[in-house]
């Protein structure tokens, strides 16, 4: 029960974090500071996120990464950091393919490689969007 309870609340966490790409906010400055801690909050968010699941499937005993063809059955903290280092290379980078998903991992490493890839495209539309508007209400 509290496997799927923590699962719910970290996607729950992972969206409302995505929705902020769709939020409209009344700020003048296209490129700022506040944007770029904004951005690096939201990869953040998602990067922690994943890491999370991939941690609470190894916790509960499902096979979702593999270290060098191991399975990662260390303690606790070598689990973790496995589990970051593989969300953090999936999400930024195709990997360096010492660490690799098998069965469920698979999928959930596709949705995350997903949403790597399209949030900077999210967030480019999104400061357009933005910029077309306030070139509007200039005119």
């Amino acid at each position: 029960m509290a496997f799927y309870l923590l699962m719910s609340l970290i996607v729950y966490c992972m969206v409302m974090s995505i929705r902020t790409i769709f939020v409209e906010e009344k700020s003048e400055k296209k490129f700022s500071l506040e944007n770029l801690i904004w951005i690096a909050n939201l990869y953040g968010t998602i990067l922690i996120g994943f890491a999370m699941i991939y941690l609470l499937f190894e916790l509960n005993h499902y096979a979702v990464i593999l270290d060098s063809g191991m399975r990662v059955q260390e303690d606790f903290f070598k689990q973790l950091e496995t589990s970051f280092y593989f969300s953090a290379m999936t999400m930024f980078s195709v990997g360096y393919g010492d660490v690799s998903p098998i069965g469920i991992g698979r999928i959930i490493a596709a949705v995350e490689a997903f949403v790597g890839y399209t949030l900077p495209a999210a967030f480019l539309i999104r400061t357009v969007i933005e910029f077309e508007q306030h070139e509007r209400k200039d005119v």
